[in-house]
């Protein structure tokens, strides 16, 4: 009995030892793969630590390379400006020719039925039904060729009074590049002559146009010209002492995880200073001379200052921190590219230069442009005048063309008016310094009553194209017709009715009204870009808005023409193809969602009555595509800034909703949704999700199949 216990008891203790042999081994192989883990993380953590150190180190040195970059542009202004080249008159010169007649879809004839058509249609005919099915296809027939004759005739004449138009606009535009040339003509016999408004004019023009200014240095000016001594007298602004970094360098502090700048010596950012004053009135002097084709000057007297408070007074003054008088001949000996500016303002040239112009120590000025006698002519300040508002419809057709010019200016940008006109129809050259959406933009002005028509438009994109500008401007104290916006759409063009004008004048600062007073915002028919429209001088109404609902308009940087279109869903499949809201399917089939035409800032707009969507429906998608059929190989990368507005009844804003931007490559993009609470209100969630495939892979992922 012992001797069977004894084994069953050596049984259980040997299964017990090889239970707890296996129970250590797996807690040995636990703690094996533990600290395997924790030597995988903590690799994980010291090259992450690595990595992150990196980048601190490498933004660091960005930023100096910045600041090094940015000393370095300030130090080498003159030597670069030098290699600009020379405003000339011939640049102002206008080619005679116009953009050829395009009548675009009404150039293609309507296709004509085919009587066998018609017959092969009615195959499979039964005995004794021969005759009567014969007589049906020949009535169908006759019927489509009746409309296709009528179309046919229509079209002939719409070509016809197209034509006419086109006609009349090209002999308008030639006259008026004839009567621009003939300008610049008797621009330069007055330049010749000494003519004081011509020469501050042509001069002021000059330095505006220039290419040697960094966008970021101001070029306010103020000019006058005494004819019997042949002298320009001008006060010119000069950036002021923020325009040199304060930091030198950044280092990035791994002990601290914070970047440490390195402050730039109070000696040497004085220096750097003082030497962008000389390089600025030594560049002035340069840009004068060598636009002087004429030999309008002799001599040029230069007063450089900045808008500050006096240190003496305390109150706002112009502190002139520089002046130089230099004769023609004496400069033109000068090898600007070779010289210390300083050295050359002051001992080469005889001027003046502030000692302490970070502390505002003013110098005496030289003549300036009020001692001259006459008038003195302004550029970049405020636009001085009575108190009542100008009427623009009564202004005199050149002060109002310095006007529109000095909106651009009010609005950072240089610009300069570039020929004289009667009729109102003027170009204005501008310059936006700012990077990337910035760039040349030619700006014409017509001072209309009625409707401008299509073909101006027209006329500014082929300038926008001949002048190899960034951007063409259309201002107007008239309105524009849906066949302008749609020929806009998608296209480098902004269109400024009379209406918005008048608001942007008042937000700079500047004054102006139409007739009696300003008048509503235009709302006007939003054609989508690339659809056919048959040429129209006429604007259209639009209904408006009930007062239920709300209108969602939709605005970005970028000329890539976009389809903006949107989905009633529930979940993330859409209602129906219905309610799949587009230019080719305008309202849901409740009207609860319709497309709608959009005004000024926006480029797109949706009206939409939430409390009228459909129960089932919990949320509202706003997508955009590419237009394949305006801008077949562009993509979504330009597509920045966008945002949504939601505007009331009544236009009024009540929010801004920021949507993403697009990305290279992709072509349609899904830009956000409205989604219903469980409270019956509705919130606003940020997309962002793009495509390659464009508008037909968008749509597949909500249920539509695009054929």
């Amino acid at each position: 009995m012992s001797r069977r216990s004894s084994g069953m008891i050596g049984v259980w203790a040997e299964a017990q030892r090889q239970q707890q042999q296996t129970q250590l081994i797996q807690m040995r192989e636990a703690e094996r793969r533990e600290r395997a883990y924790e030597r995988e993380a903590a690799r994980d953590r010291r090259e992450q630590q690595a990595a992150y150190k990196q980048h601190r180190e490498a933004e660091a040195r960005r930023r100096t390379e910045q600041l090094d970059a940015q000393v370095a542009e300030l130090q080498g202004l003159l030597a670069s400006g030098c290699r600009a080249p020379s405003f000339r008159m011939a640049a102002l010169v206008r080619p005679e020719q116009v953009q050829p007649f395009d009548p675009g879809g009404l150039g293609h004839p309507v296709p004509m039925p085919q009587l066998a058509q018609f017959h092969q249609h009615s195959g499979g005919w039964a005995l004794g039904s021969r005759g009567r099915a014969e007589r049906e296809a020949h009535d169908r027939y006759t019927r489509a060729w009746q409309a296709a004759t009528a179309a046919e005739q229509e079209r002939l004449r719409q070509l016809a009074a197209y034509r006419q138009q086109y006609d009349q606009w090209a002999a308008e535009q030639l006259a008026a590049v004839r009567r621009h040339n003939s300008g610049l003509t008797d621009l330069a016999r007055s330049l010749r002559a000494g003519e004081p408004d011509a020469v501050v004019e042509y001069f002021s023009a000059a330095l505006y146009a220039s290419t040697a200014w960094p966008g970021a240095l101001p070029r306010q000016v103020s000019a006058a010209y005494d004819p019997g001594a042949r002298q320009l007298v001008l006060d010119w602004e000069l950036p002021r002492y923020e325009v040199v970094p304060e930091v030198k360098a950044v280092r990035y502090m791994p002990s601290t995880d914070q970047d440490r700048e390195t402050a730039r010596p109070a000696t040497q950012r004085r220096a750097l200073y003082r030497d962008l004053l000389a390089q600025c009135l030594l560049l002035v002097l340069r840009e004068l001379y060598a636009a002087d084709e004429f030999g309008a000057l002799d001599s040029v007297v230069v007063n450089g200052f900045v808008d500050d408070h006096d240190p003496v007074t305390g109150r706002e003054a112009q502190l002139v921190l520089a002046t130089v008088q230099a004769g023609h001949g004496a400069f033109s000996a000068l090898r600007l590219e070779q010289v210390s500016a300083v050295d050359c303002l002051v001992e080469g040239l005889r001027g003046q230069l502030s000692a302490r112009p970070d502390q505002l120590t003013a110098v005496r000025a030289g003549r300036r442009p009020g001692d001259v006698g006459g008038d003195v002519v302004s550029h970049g300040g405020h636009v001085a005048g009575d108190d009542d508002e100008p009427d623009l419809f009564q202004m005199d057709p050149i002060a109002f063309e310095n006007l529109v010019a000095e909106l651009f200016r009010a609005m950072g940008m240089e610009a300069v008016t570039t020929q004289r006109s009667g009729d109102g129809g003027v170009d204005v050259e501008a310059v936006d310094p700012a990077p990337i959406r910035g760039g040349r933009i030619v700006v014409q002005v017509k001072r209309y009553r009625n409707t401008v028509p299509p073909t101006a438009v027209r006329d500014l994109y082929g300038t926008v194209q001949d002048k190899g500008a960034n951007k063409g401007v259309l201002v107007t104290t008239a309105s524009f017709g849906p066949g302008s916006y749609t020929f806009a759409n998608g296209k480098p063009l902004e269109l400024v009715p009379g209406a918005e004008l008048v608001e942007l004048l008042h937000r700079y600062g500047l004054r102006g009204r139409l007739g009696g007073g300003s008048v509503p915002a235009q709302r006007t028919s939003g054609a989508a870009a690339g659809t056919a429209a048959a040429p129209t001088l006429v604007d259209v109404s639009v209904p408006p808005v009930p007062a239920d609902r709300n209108v969602l308009g939709m605005t970005w940087s970028g000329g890539v023409a976009l389809d903006v279109c949107a989905l009633v869903c529930e979940g993330g499949r859409v209602l129906s193809e219905d309610h799949f809201v587009f230019f080719n399917n305008p309202s849901t089939p409740d009207g609860s969602v319709r497309s709608r035409p959009h005004s000024a800032p926006d480029k797109a707009a949706v009206e939409v009555g939430f409390d009228d969507l459909p129960r089932n429906a919990d949320r509202l998608v706003l997508v955009a595509a590419v237009d394949p059929e305006v801008n077949p190989d562009a993509d979504l990368e330009g597509f920045t800034d966008a945002r949504i507005r939601l505007l009331d009844a009544s236009g009024a804003e009540i929010d801004q909703l920021e949507v993403s931007d697009g990305r290279a490559g992709e072509t349609a993009l899904v830009l956000g949704s409205f989604r219903r609470r469980p409270n019956g209100d509705w919130k606003f969630v940020i997309g962002g999700k793009g495509y390659r495939g464009g508008l037909e892979a968008l749509l597949g992922d909500f249920g539509v199949e695009v054929a």
